[in-house]
């Protein structure tokens, strides 16, 4: 078997890249990414293009790839040049899922200090007031199928798949998948995805309710970055009191919610953007916001 067939039969089987490689295939995985970040981001205008970039391995979550996410995150919250963050794989897989060369030190505080580790990058992009796009191109299994579902709008390639994988090697789902999936597609369909573990294709994903927009193959980043665009010259101030208000809208009791409804409606009252958009709205130009 060679490592592209191997590589497929671990993608379809497994959604992770294997522990179990010869040494020889091993090397030539690790040597075809030695000379390249793990995770690359490029900015165009206020969108910046996050991509998970170890294509040999499918993307699988490596410790390299992780301290990559880690320090994207971080970074990219943290610029306020930056209004939507566009995340896709390089190659023809976007995320494998758990990468179990990484799987090998599996005592339980060991486990613990790696979810925690993962865990922190995970809250931040969830909590993150700045638009997410997701861009799912050829396999997201495991973690990755969990990473594809943090957008606030997945786009995936007409030929995109997607698979549990963790019932494969016996593991529980992570990196907040079975909070994400429930939310999208409830309760017992989202048990029947994670417990069945079969390939969902991105039409049936589209029909099911976590994948929000199908495009070609071919054009896939292009698209969800014009779309990422598009929507980054919204007003920023108003989409992230939006996104906290659907994040909460499972938690709070009705008369909670409408509470916070109407203390987020008092701040994008007060922002420039409100100002800009109602000035225009007035006027009968097109807004120009500023994302404040």
């Amino acid at each position: 078997m060679t490592l592209r067939e191997y590589g497929k039969w671990c993608e379809i089987r497994l959604g992770c890249f294997p522990t179990n490689m010869k040494r020889e295939e091993r090397r030539m995985a690790d040597d075809s990414q030695a000379s390249g970040s793990a995770v690359t981001v490029t900015r165009e205008g206020v969108v910046a293009l996050v991509r998970l970039n170890e294509p040999r391995s499918l993307n699988a979550l490596s410790a390299a790839m992780k301290a990559g996410l880690a320090a994207a995150v971080e970074e990219l919250i943290a610029d306020d040049g930056v209004r939507a963050i566009v995340l896709t794989g390089e190659g023809r897989a976007f995320c494998a899922g758990g990468d179990i060369r990484t799987m090998t030190q599996n005592e339980t505080v060991a486990v613990r200090r790696r979810m925690q580790a993962s865990h922190q990058w995970v809250q931040r992009l969830l909590d993150c007031e700045k638009l997410i796009l997701t861009a799912v191109n050829g396999v997201a299994a495991g973690g990755g199928f969990s990473i594809a579902l943090f957008g606030d709008i997945v786009c995936a390639a007409d030929d995109a798949r997607f698979r549990a994988g963790f019932p494969g090697i016996g593991a529980v789902p992570d990196l907040a998948i079975a909070y994400l999936l429930p939310r999208a597609v409830g309760a017992i369909r989202a048990k029947d995805i994670l417990l069945a573990n079969e390939d969902i294709s991105a039409a049936e994903g589209h029909r099911l309710g976590f994948v929000s927009r199908l495009f070609p193959a071919e054009s896939l980043v292009e698209r969800t970055l014009e779309l990422a665009t598009r929507l980054a010259e919204g007003p920023s101030v108003s989409f992230g009191l939006a996104k906290r208000l659907v994040a909460r809208a499972h938690e709070l009791p009705l008369e909670v919610f409408l509470e916070a409804e109407a203390f987020a409606q008092m701040t994008a009252f007060g922002s420039a953007d409100f100002e800009e958009g109602v000035s225009a709205f007035m006027a009968k130009r097109k807004p120009v916001f500023a994302g404040a």
